[in-house]
């Protein structure tokens, strides 16, 4: 699906959140690479599942003509510093909810880029009759769980010993969702 554009200006910068489109691809193969090795928030580490141009044209291209999907990217001065994806399922089972997924550049953390990224899939969801949006988040990316709860998600269950990172230890995921009703 496609949302209209909306503007930000948070903590002295102006930015805006809109639905990523096919040239978008390039940035977003290279962004992609750079946020993996930023952060051990998410699954990957630098490299890992590599989505290269012509992949990211494709799930563009998908998620323009899904109806149950959404394809968002942040942008500063014609740069992409962030996108989420909101992805529905085909079965009739779970057409009622997405998974939401977000990642920003570390250089743009504290502007409320991942927040309102999140809160635009939201307002499109509750929109277009998507009952419930899941997600899941590192046990220890404390920020990113208040800010969950703040937009109404709950804690739905834990992944224990999840994921391993750099420093050799096991963490969990926790698993959260939002219904409306």
């Amino acid at each position: 699906m496609i949302i209209n554009k909306q503007e930000f200006y948070v903590n002295g910068i102006n930015y805006t959140v809109r639905s990523a489109i096919e040239r978008d691809a390039k940035d977003l193969s290279g962004l992609r690479l750079q946020i993996d090795g930023e952060t051990e928030n998410l699954d990957r580490e630098k490299g890992e599942a590599f989505i290269d141009v012509p992949g990211f044209e494709q799930i563009i291209k998908t998620d323009t003509e899904n109806r149950r999907n959404l394809f968002l990217v942040a942008v500063v001065h014609d740069r992409i510093v962030g996108f989420s994806r909101c992805e529905g399922n085909h079965l009739n089972r779970f057409s009622h909810k997405i998974d939401f997924g977000v990642c920003v550049i570390k250089d743009f953390w504290g502007y409320g880029i991942g927040g309102n990224l999140l809160k635009e899939s939201i307002s499109w969801a509750d929109s277009n009759g998507i009952k419930k949006i899941t997600l899941n988040v590192l046990e220890t990316n404390d920020k990113a769980i208040k800010l969950y709860k703040k937009l109404g998600f709950e804690i739905e269950g834990i992944l224990k010993k999840d994921k391993i990172l750099s420093d050799g230890k096991y963490y969990n995921t926790i698993i959260m969702g939002r219904f409306n009703e």
